[in-house]
């Protein structure tokens, strides 16, 4: 059978079958047997008790993009402003162009949320519409994407915080890592719980932006200045359509975080379309308003760059002046930077359980702890944002050129596949509805192209990489687990079981009360069993014969001779030289202390006899007897 062929049969066969633990974890609960009572707990990944309200929603999986007002608008002035002062005048009409491409997004994410209330966003679009290169580029997209909006949020965040507390400002990375550890212990709990504690600093922020874009037009001049002069504003280059496509490039960044509803929709409360398609509609209203609004104040206060301070800060300053307001804004964004990672953590536990789901991640992502998270997939997360902040040491200059190329990728893809989707199943307007999809389709696959020939040498070059190895990484673990359904032949039905005659091997070393409990264990379970020791000459033979007589025990001990007294490799050579059809079981005693700390004190040779007994046997049964030691 060709490996292609192998596939699609042990595929098939783990979809239909899962009866094998570990081949397939997408079986009902039924097919297995009766099922355990439960109670319904708010959570992250429940089956029952989704809790997300549409303000839940936008607290615990929107945080990442509306905070994206405090970097994008500020983003696209960096480069623009190269061009002199006078080229911020592009500031509001690329931003008119962002917003436009962030209504298209948001139509087309409310689709993706009634064709796949399941979650997983662009993977599930691509996976039943495109196939499957496009599902597993997809996946490797949103993965990086992810892990960088959670490394990218702590770092903007810590710096913030540094920005507004000088003390901390050496010390970012331990700001990023405390901010990290929390959001994970949080988020350990469930997204209802997480939802909860954001609502609050996310209103303040809302309140605060809002605030600020009403009442500064209402100012000809800021109110206050903050931040010290750069000098005069000298132009370093020209203004032409490269800075122009790389400033749209860079304000790209504040539309990121537009998909993770879409990826998240199992964590809504019921009716879960309807909640989550509301969440997103609201978070594209609240995002274009803003934008449009901080560029119209950008644009009338004439605003440009200046030292120690942020763009918005600047705006916030001209609005408020530098009064109580001013701190709590300030504040409120700096805050909600941090938190903004949040959104991560609703979305790739989703999206790798769907993965495992599908065979392209270890089944252990797919797992759900007592309480109802996913739990792997949150440390897994945690673990990867940890290595990239020690990485590029919490420096955000550092992880933006590796930005929103992900997400874009996952945006056209979705667009696309969304296209092929309404063009299969022609519901009324499905033109309408493929024009739409189809325009963002191609904003967003020339924005990917921007971001790659601008920020390729900046870094992007190291998601090039990234992805390709995601994509590989799930494409061997799917056709390991092909393999795996094909030797254990799921989806055939085999012979009947039949009983066959079994031997009993218990090593031992010295007549103790665990020799005793060893073997007593040993004849209730087959026919023969045999005691086996090890000695390094024959007078130490002899005197464990002798002890083994004088117990008067009815079975028989093997005592093997082995120079360097090797437990393991005697066993091991024992069983190999057993020629029978019966079933061989070793049965190993096993000390375990009642506190974890003695274990180094006693002989760790029952785990390593265990380990390569499986390791190099095939059809011999290892079993383990654990004797308890209360020190």
């Amino acid at each position: 059978m060709s490996d292609s062929n192998r596939y699609q049969a042990g595929r098939s066969a783990a979809d239909r079958s899962g009866a094998a633990a570990g081949a397939s974890p997408t079986a009902p609960a039924a097919k297995r047997g009766s099922p355990l009572p439960h109670h319904r707990r708010a959570g992250k990944h429940a089956d029952e008790g989704h809790e997300l309200s549409v303000a839940g929603g936008l607290a615990a999986l929107s945080l990442d993009a509306l905070s994206s007002v405090a970097y994008g608008p500020e983003a696209m002035v960096l480069v623009l402003v190269a061009a002199g002062s006078g080229a911020l005048r592009f500031t509001l009409p690329l931003t008119l162009v962002i917003t436009g491409m962030l209504a298209l997004l948001v139509i087309s994410y409310t689709q993706v949320i009634a064709a796949h209330p399941e979650g997983g966003g662009a993977y599930a679009v691509a996976k039943v519409n495109l196939g499957r290169i496009p599902a597993l580029l997809a996946a490797a997209s949103l993965f990086v994407d992810y892990v960088l909006t959670v490394a990218v949020s702590l770092a903007a965040g810590a710096a913030s915080l540094g920005s507004v507390f000088p003390g901390l400002a050496h010390h970012l990375l331990l700001v990023a890592l405390v901010g990290l550890a929390l959001l994970t212990a949080v988020n350990m709990f469930g997204i209802a719980e997480s939802a909860k504690l954001l609502m609050i600093p996310t209103a303040v922020f809302i309140v605060s932006i809002l605030a600020v874009i009403v009442v500064g037009p209402f100012h000809s001049h800021p109110v206050a200045t903050i931040g010290t002069s750069l000098g005069p504003i000298r132009p370093t280059t020209a203004l032409g359509i490269v800075l122009i496509l790389k400033a749209f490039a860079s304000g790209c960044s504040a539309v990121t975080g537009v998909e993770a509803i879409a990826n998240g929709v199992p964590a809504f409360r019921r009716p879960r379309i309807r909640s989550a398609q509301r969440t997103e509609i609201s978070l594209g209203v609240l995002l274009g308003v803003m934008l449009v609004g901080l560029a119209l104040l950008i644009r009338e206060h004439h605003l440009v760059p200046r030292g120690g301070v942020t763009i918005l800060a600047q705006i916030t300053a001209g609005a408020f002046g530098t009064g109580w307001m001013f701190y709590v804004s300030n504040l409120a964004v700096t805050l909600v930077l941090a938190l903004a990672a949040n959104t991560s953590f609703g979305g790739l536990p989703v999206l790798m359980s769907l993965l495992a789901r599908d065979h392209r991640l270890p089944h252990l992502f797919y797992l759900r702890a007592e309480r109802p998270v996913y739990r792997h997939g949150i440390l897994a997360l945690a673990l990867a944002a940890t290595l990239l902040l020690f990485a590029v040491d919490a420096q955000t200059s550092r992880l933006i050129p590796l930005f929103t190329i992900g997400v874009f990728i996952g945006f056209t893809i979705s667009q696309v596949g969304l296209v092929r989707h309404w063009r299969g199943l022609r519901p009324p307007h499905w033109r309408l509805r493929a024009a739409v999809n189809g325009a963002g389709a191609m904003m967003t696959a020339v924005a990917v192209i921007v971001f790659l020939s601008t920020k390729f040498l900046a870094g992007a070059w190291v998601v090039t990489i990234a992805i390709p190895l995601l994509m590989l990484l799930f494409w061997h673990t799917e056709r390991y687990y092909a393999e795996v359904a094909s030797d254990l032949e799921l989806g055939r039905t085999p012979g009947p079981p039949r009983r066959r005659n079994s031997i009993v091997v218990v090593p031992t070393s010295t007549v103790t009360l665990l020799t005793q409990r060893a073997l007593s264990a040993a004849l209730s379970l087959g026919e023969t069993v045999v005691a086996v020791a090890v000695a390094g000459d024959e007078q130490e033979s002899q005197a464990i014969k002798n002890a083994w007589l004088r117990w008067n025990c009815s079975v028989p001990l093997e005592v093997l001779l082995d120079p360097h007294r090797s437990l393991v490799r005697s066993v091991l050579r024992y069983v190999e030289s057993i020629q029978t059809d019966a079933t061989i079981t070793v049965l190993i005693p096993q000390i375990i202390p009642n506190k974890r700390r003695h274990e180094v004190l006693h002989n760790q040779r029952a785990r390593l006899l265990e380990s390569v007994l499986k390791a190099q046997t095939d059809g011999v049964v290892i079993a383990t007897l654990p004797f308890h030691i209360h020190d």
